[in-house]
């Protein structure tokens, strides 16, 4: 059955829109409906993508390979700001990408034109982008660490491969802005964060799910109205200052916007004098009292942050505005939020924007999609190595999983990748091992609680995780950081959180790099 959605009268109204079976004419939903609206919101991003997952993906069908099945981990290297840790987010848009992959007519037309593919390329191209296998991933809201798979894919190596680039695009963004926003939440010591990105973001739909991501870090609202709308974030905003500088006089501009929002009022001190703004502030927040209504807050947003603060809050106080509270804003980061606390600043709410959304000292996270394991055509999966002469970029071989160890306080002690079908351990000693140092290990001793953390997404293509509330996902995040030892989260050389080896992985990569070694020696010699 082909859908397509229907103008029945006008193209301007929503409400005249209708879902149509082209083949028969039949009318599946009506006007006003959540499928409508569900099928609107709905993208497709299977040409979001870099050309080589399609040449990939035709080349394995047509050399008969496309149907053995590989295992890619998508993973980062590096936490970002020279950070302790990542907060994991945007699995839910790479559920809706993987369940709405798509290649329709125009799409092969386009890639025809290209010149590149030729007619069985193409064919190959509309049959590969389906996925039929299983997909697993920490979920979102977890606190990870480097080189462990936060997304684990088991399926045709067709299929997974085509997955890559739009899957490290969605992860690597939105846990970017999950991190940065969890570590302005830190420095800002429980005070409200709030996120004012949205113009500067690298684009607007950067701006829509680096909201969602930096509400799961923490975040307490955001200016983002197309972000409320869609996943019920609190949206905030005051006014700008060209509010103020249309009226003639400044006490004016704010009786104009206390008339309008009487129950909303905050108002941006700053634009002449910052000094006699807050005066002007509290003249128009006796005569709210006169009404009944309350002077909500001030911004501030230029000058030192810390100073103006601290007068800001001693007019109010002693003009009996104690409850109103003080914004500030002006290119903060975690770095500036923690030295304005230091100075004491009576600052109330952090609004970010720039630095948040666009994580400017560390603008991308630096997230890979390696192959760890793939059937060589005897229908066994095999583990599989990438090696490099920076250890670093030296992959972990096999279909693995995570395990995390908990002490007897329920604080994070340390990760163990494990081969997919080790047990999980209770009651014994675990010898772990350093991923690229041999003579680096550690013992986990009972008492401990271990917890696996992967769970099943997609099982042989069929979405079986259910979404959980955007709520919840950030109350995952919040209890998770509670857990986290303090010195893994600050800022300035945090303590390195130990992600390991089972003993059973350790000997599989280590014998993959004896073997090609061996392998390099002996073509060496050959030439």
């Amino acid at each position: 059955m082909k859908l397509s959605i229907r103008d029945k009268k006008t193209k301007m109204k929503l409400d005249a829109l209708e879902i149509v079976d082209e083949d028969s004419g039949t009318v599946i939903a009506n006007p006003g409906t959540d499928i409508v609206l569900s099928c609107l919101r709905r993208e497709n991003l299977t040409l979001d993508t870099d050309l080589y997952e399609l040449t990939m993906s035709a080349g394995y069908r047509i050399l008969g390979r496309g149907e053995r099945t590989a295992c890619f981990d998508l993973y980062y290297r590096q936490n970002p700001d020279d950070g302790g840790f990542c907060v994991f987010a945007g699995l839910e848009s790479a559920i809706s990408y993987i369940n709405n992959l798509a290649i329709y007519p125009d799409d092969i037309e386009y890639l025809s034109g290209t010149g590149i593919f030729s007619t069985e390329a193409l064919k190959a191209i509309g049959v590969g982008v389906n996925f039929t296998g299983d997909v697993w991933a920490v979920p979102e809201g977890t606190i990870v660490f480097p080189n462990e798979p936060l997304i684990r894919i088991v399926g045709p190596i067709s299929e997974a491969q085509i997955l890559e680039t739009t899957l490290l695009a969605l992860i690597g963004h939105q846990t970017l802005i999950a991190t940065k926003a969890a570590r302005l939440c830190i420095a800002a010591k429980n005070a409200p964060v709030v996120d004012f990105g949205t113009r500067r973001a690298h684009g607007i739909q950067a701006a829509l799910y680096g909201a969602r991501a930096a509400y799961i870090g923490g975040c307490d609202g955001t200016s983002n109205v197309k972000a409320g709308k869609l996943f019920g974030i609190p949206v905030r905003g005051t006014h700008a200052h060209s509010w103020v500088e249309s009226f003639e006089h400044e006490v004016d501009s704010f009786r104009g916007f206390s008339d309008v929002f009487p129950d909303n009022c905050v108002l941006l001190v700053d634009t002449y004098d910052t000094v006699q703004g807050i005066k002007n502030a509290i003249q128009v927040g006796i005569e709210l009292r006169q009404r009944g209504k309350n002077l909500n807050g001030i911004r501030i947003d230029s000058g030192d942050l810390a100073y103006y603060s601290k007068i800001a809050r001693q007019m109010l106080n002693e003009a009996g505005f104690n409850q109103t509270r003080i914004l500030a804003s002006s290119d903060l980061d975690e770095w500036l939020i923690e030295s304005l606390k230091q100075q004491g600043a009576e600052i109330d709410i952090w609004c970010v924007g720039t630095r948040l959304m666009t994580s400017y000292q560390t603008p991308a996270l630096g997230v890979v999609y390696k192959l760890m394991a793939v059937d060589h055509g005897d229908g066994k999966i095999v583990p599989r190595i990438k090696i490099s002469h920076n250890p670093n970029k030296v992959t972990n071989p096999g279909v693995k999983k995570i395990v995390r160890f908990y002490n007897g306080g329920n604080r994070m002690i340390g990760d163990l990748l494990t081969q997919v079908d080790e047990p999980v351990p209770h009651s014994r000693p675990v010898m772990a091992h350093h991923p690229m140092y041999d003579y680096m290990k550690k013992v986990y001793r009972p008492p401990f609680r271990a917890k696996e953390l992967m769970v099943p997404i997609f099982l042989k293509g069929k979405q079986v995780y259910k979404c959980p509330p955007l709520i919840d996902v950030r109350n995952r995040a919040i209890e998770q950081l509670d857990s986290l030892e303090p010195e893994f989260k600050r800022f300035s050389n945090p303590h390195i959180y130990k992600v390991s080896l089972s003993e059973k992985l350790y000997r599989v990569k280590k014998n993959l790099l004896s073997f090609h070694r061996g392998k390099l020696k002996s073509e060496k010699r050959e030439s």
